[in-house]
């Protein structure tokens, strides 16, 4: 439920002189779970298969492996050293795809 808080608070003298109708009208109003969206943002966020990004630029800085790195053959996902589990055929494994 949403809760305008601009609004002036209830004190407790406030709440007691409530009347049982006032209450029971309140009790009775229905209240809506539906969240409003806007549908234009939702579908600006939105990305297409097959969408055309030949003029979208990359703003990462992309680092070559270090002397302390190895990338996992079974992954191949590049880790620090003090990952690595264990070679299968020469190969370096880290410990996720150990495990």
């Amino acid at each position: 439920m949403a809760t305008d808080y601009d609004t002036p608070r209830k004190t407790d003298d406030d709440v007691n002189e409530d009347s049982i109708e006032e209450l029971k009208a309140r009790r009775n109003e229905k209240t809506t779970s539906a969240v409003d969206v806007d549908e234009f943002d939702q579908a600006e966020s939105l990305e297409l298969p097959g969408a055309d990004l030949s003029n979208e630029e990359l703003s990462v800085r992309v680092l070559p492996r270090q002397a302390d790195e190895f990338t996992c053959m079974s992954c191949f996902l590049v880790h620090h050293r003090s990952q690595l589990a264990a070679e299968k055929d020469g190969n370096p494994i880290c410990r996720d795809c150990a495990a």
